[in-house]
């Protein structure tokens, strides 16, 4: 299955909140909330429905192909630990995630389309792979170009919520710096998620 192209609005009214997928903020229409919405299924029961749910809400949150999710489920699956946790840690310590937790771009596919066009830089060498799995230790940095360098002093000003603290960030008119610290601990994940229904769906399907 390829990554998902298609409008971005109606995936978060489906799911709920996505901040990695749509940068714009915008309040539910009445009887549009998801969470008060009712949608019927003749052939699938409340149960698998909730799982699916996280297990997409997981998926468009980080932009990923089912096969993407399905690797990262094996991985976690076979490291020590909680698997979600695990598996979080592993979403979460991508490259293009990290770009977006800085602020150096407004959603994780902008960030993604930075990498791509070898933008960014990982200990001073460019890094065109959106999931690199950044370790503790890595600097991070855009390419000497000043129209970067606006686009992403715009993009820090405004910033979703308060930077975590397995990450830093450094920003003056000559460079924009920003380092990963540490591991992300559960509790600094930004998306809202329930990853024991994740694990469960999958326990069922692999």
């Amino acid at each position: 299955m390829s990554r998902y192209r298609g409008p971005r609005v109606k995936k978060v009214y489906r799911l709920g909140a996505l901040p990695g997928l749509l940068r714009k903020r915008f309040r539910y229409s009445k009887g549009k909330d998801p969470k008060k919405k009712k949608l019927r299924y003749r052939t699938r029961s409340k149960e698998y429905r909730s799982r699916l749910n996280e297990k997409q809400r997981l998926r468009f949150h980080y932009g990923l192909t089912e096969r993407q999710l399905v690797r990262y489920m094996h991985i976690a699956g076979k490291s020590k630990g909680s698997t979600g946790q695990v598996l979080l840690q592993l979403l979460e310590m991508r490259l293009d995630n990290i770009l977006f937790r800085l602020g150096i771009a407004f959603t994780i596919p902008g960030a993604r389309q930075l990498v791509n066009h070898r933008h960014i830089l990982v200990n001073d060498r460019i890094v065109d792979i959106p999931s690199y799995r950044c370790k503790p230790g890595d600097i991070i940095t855009t390419k000497d170009n000043q129209r970067l360098k606006d686009l992403v002093r715009k993009s820090l000003k405004k910033r979703p919520g308060i930077l975590p603290k397995h990450l830093r960030i450094r920003s003056n008119k000559k460079k924009v710096e920003g380092q990963v610290n540490q591991i992300i601990d559960r509790k600094d994940v930004f998306l809202w998620i329930k990853e024991s229904l994740v694990v469960q769906y999958y326990s069922r399907q692999i």
